[in-house]
């Protein structure tokens, strides 16, 4: 462990209905036991940083502090990810930094769990509360790897349970409990006395520390996994496939981090946008031609090829309103729209 003045390092991850469970959480853990805190929260870019600060505040136990890049390391302290920065752990320090986003959230839950695994390893104790989507999957699975201790809120209590829920389909946590449970789990754990490190695996350590240092080559990424003929859908970068216990992630070599899951809804997304664009550029190209036939007419070779057009185009944009009312949409909810 990086930090011999600190037993244990807790790491917390929450999303939407998770600013009131972080709130109790320190309210509810003492700040005796001996540890530091380190929480994500994802919060829109237009959040007052002050006022969640006071928010969490208000009954925390703990001194809060949002952290610069290079703080060290406190024991007794706990510390928020700043808003639209990952928050990272290495060497006894913290790294503050933009970077690219992985599932398209800044700060990452998945970035703060898995630098702190490769750091601190076994004495990394994760938590998950309330939350949407899969942010928290896959670095709860590297704090497993690395010997540590994953707690989820049991997704009945949550108050947006699918982030909890995805956790523990793809990850063996060692306790599912209510909110009022993990200070009791918490301090049991710290009471134990001094955390042995394990070690840790060398895929982490590797995907830690490109993602520490930003790295943004090919070369690095290459080492974690399979390239495959996938592009990144926010760069069109390569993306190259990282096999987990449960599931894959998809990495591209400018940084961006993506889920299966995740990934697949981009694909729709960005597909349903090239739709869009493409009926849009057709009736625009229908409108044209409307003008040039009020313009000459509809008499001679050229007026009837115009109007041919402007038939195969109607076709085509009544096919594409059809694709598009129906997108996303499940197979068995669509119904017989033809």
């Amino acid at each position: 462990m990086e930090n011999k003045d600190i037993n244990h390092i807790i790491v917390i991850g929450a999303s939407a209905g998770g600013l009131s469970a972080v709130e109790s959480l320190l309210s509810s853990v003492p700040a005796t036991i001996d540890a530091a805190l380190f929480i994500v929260i994802h919060l829109s870019k237009n959040a007052r940083q002050d006022n969640i600060l006071s928010i969490l505040k208000r009954q925390s136990n703990w001194p809060l502090q949002i952290p610069k890049n290079g703080t060290i390391v406190t024991r007794g302290v706990a510390y928020l990810a700043p808003i639209d920065c990952h928050m990272m752990l290495s060497d006894g320090h913290i790294m503050v930094s933009g970077g690219a986003m992985e599932n398209h959230y800044r700060p990452s839950i998945d970035v703060l769990f898995r630098t702190a695994a490769a750091t601190y390893s076994s004495c990394v104790i994760g938590i998950i509360l309330s939350g949407l989507l899969d942010d928290g999957v896959s670095g709860m699975s590297a704090i497993k790897s690395a010997g540590g201790v994953c707690i989820v809120q049991d997704p009945d209590e949550a108050d947006y349970a699918e982030m909890a829920v995805n956790v523990l389909k793809q990850t063996d946590v060692d306790y599912q409990v209510p909110l009022s449970d993990i200070a009791y789990i918490l301090a049991d754990i710290s009471s134990r006395g001094d955390c042995d490190p394990a070690a840790i695996p060398d895929q982490l350590r590797k995907e830690a520390d490109i993602t520490i240092r930003r790295a943004t080559n090919y070369a690095d990424t290459d080492k974690l996994g399979s390239p495959t003929m996938f592009t990144c859908p926010d760069c069109g970068g390569m993306l190259t496939k990282i096999e987990g216990e449960t599931t894959a992630r998809y990495r591209c070599y400018t940084g961006h981090v993506f889920s299966e899951q995740f990934l697949e809804e981009q694909y729709l997304l960005k597909t349903e946008e090239t739709l869009w664009v493409a009926m849009r550029m057709m009736e625009e190209r229908r409108n044209f031609l409307g003008s040039l036939e009020r313009k000459f007419g509809t008499q001679g070779p050229t007026a009837k090829e115009r109007k041919e057009r402007v038939i195969e185009l109607e076709k085509h944009i009544t096919h594409l309103k059809v694709m598009l009312a129906n997108f996303g949409t499940p197979i068995s909810l669509r119904g017989n729209s033809d």
